[in-house]
């Protein structure tokens, strides 16, 4: 009974720290164009993270919870040291304001309990597999942000005002199509993140694949509302300047990049795409100097850290497990 208290607990925890992180980072870019207050934002990803972990969570809960490990190896104990070994890295990056990759910390958690147990039991064509849409995502979010920044930009400009009667009505369209690409960011953010939360318990037997959603998919919304603004200021106004068109350009390609990961069950990094694809349109706007940023290598060291700290913190606390 006890340990089943502490596995929600677990759970809830990631899941909070997932909506403080990633989802959170979603909205980053309608924030720094500000069309939406921190509140707005937050409030819709909370909405649209639930409805897209219960209608589109499923296949990513799936491999994280027994694509990555055979069925049957990661039991309760796993599943616990496995999420809450995510949940404390990605606790650490809220608190830096630094928008990681919840998915990579996840998997490499769940490769640490693999090691323990042995690197035969490992599916490595499947870690491959997710690790090439690790460096293609936000590469291809990057180009298409750029190429979008650099040659539609003007021509959408000159659209809007040859079909539009004034200012007001060219914004008005303007924060309709933001508000539909940040929702569909959301939905995005729920089916690929709310596993990051529950997969191994639900590879564990511990819950079913629906209530696993459905409780990923809250906590994320909650850990939204609670924690989410300290990370939009890092995506929406630390990189570079966004206006209400750039905005809509990158929430559409992260938008629709992670949602086909998605239904391909693959873990992929909403935060990582988002933070490509403002990058991708500040190089646009500004020159590829951004790339050299601060925090843009902050972000990028980050990263790389992510998934490695989780699974040397996973595999160091099995051994503790095992010793006690």
């Amino acid at each position: 009974m006890i340990k089943s208290i502490f596995a929600y607990l677990v759970a809830v925890f990631m899941g909070l720290n997932i909506g403080g992180n990633n989802a959170a980072a979603a909205m980053g870019a309608a924030y720094g164009a500000k069309v939406r207050t921190r509140y707005q934002a937050v409030l819709l990803i909370g909405v649209f993270s639930l409805l897209g972990a219960v209608f589109s969570g499923g296949a990513v809960i799936k491999t994280l919870g027994s694509g990555i490990l055979p069925p049957g190896t990661i039991l309760l104990n796993g599943a616990i040291v496995a999420v809450g070994a995510a949940g404390i890295t990605v606790f650490l990056a809220n608190l830096l304001r630094i928008p990681i990759s919840t998915s990579q910390a996840a998997v490499g958690s769940v490769v640490g309990i693999g090691l323990f147990y042995g690197s035969s039991k490992l599916n490595l064509p499947l870690l491959g597999y997710i690790a090439s849409w690790w460096v293609v995502t936000p590469v291809l979010a990057w180009l298409l942000a750029y190429l979008m920044g650099k040659y539609l930009y003007t021509d959408v400009l000159v659209w809007l005002a040859d079909h539009s009667k004034s200012e007001a009505s060219i914004k008005k369209i303007l924060n309709v199509l933001l508000t539909i690409s940040g929702c569909y960011v959301a939905y995005s953010a729920g089916a690929n993140n709310a596993a990051n939360a529950v997969g191994p318990f639900v590879g564990a037997g511990f819950m079913d694949t629906l209530w696993g959603a459905v409780l990923g998919g809250l906590a994320i919304g909650f850990g939204a509302l609670l924690m989410g603004g300290r990370v939009l200021d890092t995506v929406g106004k630390e990189i570079t300047e966004l206006c209400i068109i750039r905005a809509t350009f990158v929430e559409f390609t992260a938008a629709i990049l992670v949602h086909l990961a998605s239904i391909l069950g693959v873990p992929v990094s909403l935060g990582e795409i988002v933070a490509a694809g403002v990058i991708g349109i500040g190089c646009a706007n500004s020159g590829m100097h951004i790339v050299r940023g601060d925090v843009v290598k902050k972000i990028l060291m980050a990263w790389i850290i992510s998934p490695l700290l989780a699974g040397a913190v996973a595999f160091a606390l099995m051994n503790l497990i095992q010793v006690f």
